[in-house]
């Protein structure tokens, strides 16, 4: 299926809020609208962003320079009426056994209003594209084991279920206590 008319391009500082109401929306529909932290001014902090004045796109991302403070990225999608619909939010990982870089994407939420238009599959391909520009190896993302229409839909699009790893995390107290634990 064909995406319905839309625009793609790589967020501005502009959009802050609407990345930040788009985060909240995917928390909800997630059951975490508590845990979100995220503020307009950590987002600002955070992500490399497009100038307002350049086009920025998937195989030519012109943003802000990504660093260890700045890590992230912003593809905003905008459907048929200009309105912000959409966005996946990345970043870049590396592959040791392939020795390439690739794309680790964090969040990609598609508003319930403007689900079965393919605008999820037009964010993905975006993605795709940048890590192919880039002579990359992979593009990888989580799903909640509970969400199965969006696994059924990235099966669909050839994504396969890593069912051999296991997802590890240490953050909050853990972080710290791990950070001193040889001190």
């Amino acid at each position: 299926m064909a995406s319905a008319p839309c625009k793609v391009r790589h967020a501005r500082r502009e959009d802050v809020p609407t990345i930040l109401e788009l985060i909240r929306e995917l928390a909800d529909y997630e059951h975490e609208l508590d845990a979100v932290e995220a503020t307009e001014s950590t987002l600002l902090a955070t992500i490399a962003f497009a100038p307002d004045d350049v086009e920025s796109t998937s195989t030519a991302p012109n943003t802000e320079p990504t660093s260890p403070s700045r890590p992230a990225r912003c593809l905003l999608l905008f459907n048929e009426e200009c309105k912000p619909a959409g966005m996946a939010l990345y970043f870049y990982n590396y592959s040791t056994w392939r020795a390439k870089a690739g794309i680790y994407l964090e969040d990609l939420f598609v508003r319930p209003t403007d689900r079965k238009k393919g605008y999820g599959k037009k964010l993905l391909v975006e993605l795709a594209k940048e890590v192919v520009a880039a002579n990359g190896g992979r593009l990888e993302w989580s799903v909640l084991k509970w969400n199965e229409p969006s696994i059924k839909f990235y099966e669909s699009i050839g994504a396969t279920m890593m069912n051999e790893w296991v997802g590890m995390r240490v953050d909050r107290e853990g972080l710290t206590k791990l950070a001193s634990l040889l001190d």
